[in-house]
């Protein structure tokens, strides 16, 4: 697989086989990601992996954290969106939550669906291995965007290795749950987690290809 065929088959994978996902593999990918950009070579990413029976243990743990607290009440280190989104983003976000509700047939107004499907989020949508990414609570912006390089970069690896993957900001609604379990150092703070696994080519979610504005869209070219 090239980097372009990498690119094009990257998607958020929300239905995971339970196919075991081997831990030689992700040390392999973990380690060559570390490859990726980082301003000053700061590499200010920290990587938890967890599977088997923590993996388990944890899920089993949000099955009760999201029923307790289905919008979270925890501190919350950052928000993932901005509160109010303008156009064209605000506009990019409501296609692809109606996108993904159509494929599932889930209506608008069945609003108990929807969050029913939402909390998969938190049992990693069925994957076998999940991945979290903690950063130094001292780093700035700059710092965060090494951390999506890296992240970026291990999503691109595990296609070639024939894996999926589903980054998951949503995580950041529980840190205090997960900075627990994890015992992250008081010092760093919770950015990201991930589902790892096999894609469920059977599952109609998997289907979904976002759609992306093109390129004239985005871009300027001067001189080139």
């Amino acid at each position: 697989m090239n980097v372009y065929e990498a690119v094009a088959s990257r998607r958020s994978i929300r239905a995971f086989l339970d196919t075991p996902v081997d831990g030689a593999v992700i040390r392999r990918v973990l380690a060559a990601a570390s490859r990726a950009a980082s301003g000053g070579n700061l590499q200010p990413w920290h990587i938890d992996v967890v599977a088997g029976e923590p993996l388990a243990e944890l899920k089993t743990i949000m099955r009760t954290r999201v029923v307790d607290a289905p919008n979270g009440d925890e501190v919350k280190d950052y928000s993932v969106y901005p509160k109010d989104l303008v156009s064209p983003y605000r506009e990019r976000r409501f296609q692809v939550g109606e996108d993904m509700y159509a494929i599932l047939n889930v209506p608008r107004d069945d609003r108990a669906g929807r969050l029913a499907w939402f909390a998969r989020n938190y049992q990693f949508f069925g994957a076998p291995m999940a991945l979290f990414c903690t950063v130094d609570r001292r780093m700035g912006q700059p710092q965060w965007s090494d951390l999506g390089m890296y992240l970026q970069t291990v999503m691109l690896l595990l296609r070639e290795e024939g894996l999926d993957s589903c980054a998951q900001e949503c995580w950041s609604t529980y840190p205090t749950t997960i900075t627990r379990f994890l015992g992250t150092p008081d010092e760093r703070m919770l950015f990201t987690g991930m589902a790892i696994g096999h894609r469920d080519e059977s599952h109609a979610i998997n289907q979904l290809v976002t759609r992306r504005a093109p390129l004239e869209e985005y871009a300027s070219f001067r001189g080139a």
